[in-house]
Order: C-alpha cells, then structure tokens, then sequence
C-alpha cells in the first residue's frame, strides 16, 4: 500500500488512520506546486486531479477522496470502532460526522489558503466558518469524540483540518471544547507520530 500526502494537507487524516490502524504502507511526498513526487515523477499521471491524497491499493489501482479512502481502509481492516458496521445506525451517524467536516470544515478553511481572496472576502469567510465550529464546540461540550464515545474516522479528519487554524487566522479560543478536543488528540500516539512523519506542529 502506498500514501501520496503533502505535509499537513487533508492527506494527514489518511496518514493519521494508517498508523491508528498498524497498517504496513509506504509514504510518499508530493510537491503540490510542481505536481511531482519526491524521485520526480508527474503526480497528475499518479491521480489526475492532481491533489493528495491518493492511495495506491494495488500497482495500478488508485483511490482518492479523503472521505472515501478512509472508508475503505476502515472498511477492509475490518475497525468497527474507526467505522461502524454497514446498515447500523451508528454508522450513518459516523457518516454524518464524516460528511460534515468535509464539506462544512474542509470547504470552509480551504478558501483562506488562496492568496486572491482579499482580506475582506477572508473576514467573510471566517465568519461564516464561525458558525459551523460553534456547532461543533457545542457537539463537543456532549460528547468526547464526533461520532459519539470512540475515535473515529470523521476525528483524524478534523484533528487535519482544525490543525490550519492558525496558519489562516481562525481563532479558536471562543470555542474552548474545540481547543481541549484538539490538544487531546495531539497526544494520541498515532497523530503524534503522523505530526513527526510530516514534520509538523500542533
């Protein structure tokens, strides 16, 4: 099995499930600017959309998708405490959480990396962020984890996304259930060897 990640991109929630799991792969470095891998090699003809991650599975066959890789690694190692049982209602609740950090998190810190966005269009966007993670650090005041009692697939991608809080001036500290819920899972052994993997902080 093979990783294509990017330091601290969402390709970390992948790289986070990885090591939670024990799983054997390889770990591969892409160069998002120059669409090249670490030896070189043009990343577009790796995955095509030319973003990370990507999850070689087998020689020539390719996954992408942070939600959809997650699910299939759950899935195939059979971790029904990343990813509840098909058909259970506790996995439509997981699938729920997955969801929301990809396209209410993700979608809504994505825009503050671009530099074309002016600093008014930035404030806009915080804003309105704002109201997504106060409903998380609401969620969070109930419970431990998103899905409920146990570390799961939907937390490695939000520990990735909250971690680019403050490279784009997110403020976190009105959300105190936030900041425990994300400094508690920097202590996990599987995020905390990911972080030195990709050579990152918290």
């Amino acid at each position: 099995m093979k990783l294509y990640y990017s330091p601290g991109a969402c390709s970390m929630a992948v790289h986070i499930l990885l090591n939670e799991l024990g799983k054997k792969y390889e770990a591969v470095r892409v160069d998002l600017r120059e669409k090249k891998t670490e030896t070189g090699k043009d990343y577009r003809k790796i995955n095509p959309k030319g973003y990370v991650p990507a999850l070689e599975t087998k020689k020539g066959q390719v996954l992408t998708e942070v939600g959809t890789v997650l699910q299939y690694l759950a899935d195939k190692a059979k971790a029904t405490k990343m990813l509840p049982k098909s058909g259970s209602m506790a996995r439509y609740r997981a699938m729920e959480a997955l969801n929301f950090v990809s396209s209410e998190m993700h979608k809504g810190y994505s825009p503050l990396f671009n530099p074309g966005i002016p600093a008014e269009g930035k404030d806009a966007l915080r804003l309105r962020l704002a109201l997504r993670l106060g409903y998380l650090n609401e969620l969070l005041g109930k419970q431990k984890f998103l899905s409920g009692k146990a570390f799961g697939v939907a937390d490695c991608y939000a520990f990735t996304i909250l971690r680019w809080s403050k490279g784009v001036g997110v403020d976190l500290t009105p959300f105190p259930n936030i900041e425990k819920y994300r400094e508690d899972l920097a202590k996990r052994p599987s995020i905390k060897k990911t972080m030195e993997q990709e050579g990152v902080t918290l």
